[in-house]
């Protein structure tokens, strides 16, 4: 019998940057459980294929999954009811291993988290999992469409005073990778919640933020890839 394959090891990469913008569901926090669990609960109510839902709910706002999937539904309203029952149930969520130490790494005033969640959630799975709250924090409130869109990305870039090629984002989701790429900013995609060939348009893909480690100098920051 032939042994299995060994699982791949990702690149080793340096990636220069003067700011790094993260992702939070899937490349700081664990929510996937919670969040496919009302989703598919979300898909049984209103008669849609769970299977497909969970395709393509990953890293985008819920009022566009809902839209894109069921457009004759009033979005906006089940958004806003999916996103209170995700706040009341944060207990489940935890930190991702080397998230608080990515955090721990990069100074002030060069680091924003730029989420699909609204604020009340953002700020509810931060404080549950005891990660801290940045000074830059973009939430859906804050944009008019949601990723693959840029705009989230370049609005953090934006308020760090970053151009956004001397950014580089950190997703876990293929709608989050697409975002960074039409924002012109660099991408390290983690393997959290998708295969590798869904992120194959990251300029590195690794299987967790425990593999970045941060040095930070007074012209910039070096993010290694191990």
């Amino acid at each position: 019998m032939t042994a299995p394959a060994a699982p791949p090891v990702p690149p080793a990469a340096d990636l220069a940057a003067a700011a790094v913008l993260l992702d939070l569901d899937g490349v700081l926090v664990d929510s996937t459980a919670g969040v496919e669990r009302r989703w598919r609960a979300f898909a049984a109510a209103h008669g849609l294929d769970p299977a497909a839902v969970l395709a393509v709910m990953h890293g985008r706002r819920a009022v566009d999954t809902i839209r894109e999937l069921a457009p004759g539904l009033p979005a906006d309203e089940l958004a806003a009811a999916l996103l209170r029952q995700e706040v009341e149930e944060v207990d489940g969520d935890r930190a991702l291993p080397g998230a608080g130490a990515l955090l721990a790494a990069l100074p002030a005033g060069r680091v924003a988290i730029v989420t699909s969640c609204d604020l009340a959630l953002a700020t509810a799975r931060l404080s549950a999992t005891g990660l801290p709250l940045p000074a830059v924090l973009v939430t859906a409130e804050d944009v008019p469409a949601g990723k693959p869109d840029p705009t989230g990305y370049l609005t953090g870039a934006r308020r760090l005073g970053v151009a956004p090629a001397d950014c580089v984002v950190v997703e876990d989701a293929p709608a989050g990778v697409a975002a960074a790429a039409n924002a012109g900013m660099r991408c390290i995609a983690v393997t959290t919640t998708h295969a590798a060939d869904r992120l194959a348009a990251a300029a590195v893909v690794t299987t967790g933020v425990d593999r970045i480690a941060v040095t930070a100098a007074p012209d910039g920051l070096t993010l290694s890839v191990r």
